[in-house]
């Protein structure tokens, strides 16, 4: 079977309105020729010159010719208007999807960069190319992501791997003794890459929303203290003053103890590595923005305010302060914003500036 015809949008507007034009014209025909005399007749008679039968005819016959040609005319300007209104519409129309359906094959073959400038044709094809214009937005910066984190997942997985390499080939050449510390150190690179595949699966699902969470109401100072005990010992090995406190009478949040545990787990963390011995993190609970504000802050190095927006991306990583050596795997902020964003809740990081520690809040809604 052949395909049906494909029309274009000019095509079908002239047919559309040809399809118009023609039952106005075969309506004023039928009124002309069949309603219009029989109405006028009556009239005449009504107006008792019924005597006249010949000048009954002349005017009758001086109305149907009258009627035709004021008919004809009237059809003949409303086609001419019609038919450069809709020249110039679809024109202008055409034109729109056009451009819409050409920036939509670029944006398909990869053109991320490709953008719909504004028709000007009502409000529907202005929300129709804003909306065309924001997806490539979006594509275009997952793209940019996209292509830092293979960049950052290969440095990340390269060092391990050298590692592991130059140690075995060692081994090999008799050059190193396969002894408890090399053992040690090739165990130490073989948990650094597993964990970088736990914490890479881990944010994937959270963000595809694949995350089942067991919820149940919760109260936020059993949070706080839970958060504060499990990590209270790493503290003390850093020298770091690690304190909680939780406002009276707070609402309780429903939460999973597990995940909530993990998100607080990574922002404790983070301030871990990156507050100096001899500073102090504390994680507080409080009332806030319709629900309970959990908020672990540290009096460490400080996040300048161009990196604030990024700090929860993957892998991101704010300056040589806060770089691959610090033992991170880019990952623990990403992870905490999608669970707590599966939670309903929202996550923000602060910041005063470099050498002023940071304060990262967590909202949650109440039970």
């Amino acid at each position: 079977m052949r395909p049906a015809a494909r029309f274009g949008l000019a095509t079908r507007l002239l047919l559309a309105i040809a399809i118009v034009l023609a039952t106005a014209a075969a309506t004023a025909w039928v009124v002309v020729s069949a309603v219009g005399p029989a109405v006028f007749h009556e009239h005449l008679m009504r107006a008792g010159i019924d005597d006249h039968a010949a000048a009954d005819m002349h005017a009758e016959e001086a109305f149907r010719s009258a009627t035709t040609v004021a008919s004809a005319i009237a059809l003949v300007a409303a086609a001419i208007a019609a038919t450069a209104v809709s020249l110039v519409l679809t024109r202008r129309i055409g034109g729109s999807l056009a451009a819409v359906s050409t920036a939509a094959t670029s944006l398909g073959a990869g053109h991320y960069e490709v953008r719909v400038p504004s028709p000007g044709l009502g409000a529907e094809f202005d929300d129709l190319s804003e909306s065309f214009n924001r997806l490539a937005d979006r594509l275009e910066e997952a793209q940019r992501l996209r292509g830092r984190l293979l960049a950052d997942l290969a440095h990340e997985v390269r060092t391990p791997v050298a590692t592991i390499t130059g140690y075995l080939e060692a081994v090999e050449d008799g050059v190193q003794p396969l002894d408890a510390t090399t053992l040690a150190v090739l165990r130490e690179q073989a948990d650094r890459l597993t964990r970088l595949a736990q914490d890479l699966a881990a944010v994937t699902h959270a963000e595809a929303g694949d995350v089942v969470l067991d919820t149940a109401p919760t109260r936020p100072a059993d949070i706080v203290e839970a958060a504060v005990l499990a990590a209270q010992e790493r503290a003390l090995a850093r020298g770091i003053a690690l304190s909680g406190a939780a406002e009276p009478g707070l609402p309780s949040v429903r939460a999973d103890r597990h995940r909530m545990s993990q998100v607080l787990d990574n922002l404790l963390a983070n301030a871990l590595r990156h507050t100096p011995s001899g500073g102090q993190i504390t994680v507080s609970a409080a009332r806030g923005d319709g629900g309970v504000r959990l908020v672990v802050t540290d009096t460490g190095e400080g996040i300048a305010a161009e990196h604030l927006p990024h700090v929860f991306d993957r892998f991101y990583r704010v300056g040589t302060a806060r770089d691959r050596a610090s033992g991170g795997s880019g990952i623990g902020l990403a992870i905490s914003k999608a669970l707590v964003e599966a939670h309903g809740g929202s996550i923000r990081a602060a910041s005063a500036g470099p050498g002023r520690g940071a304060t990262f809040t967590v909202t949650l809604p109440a039970a």
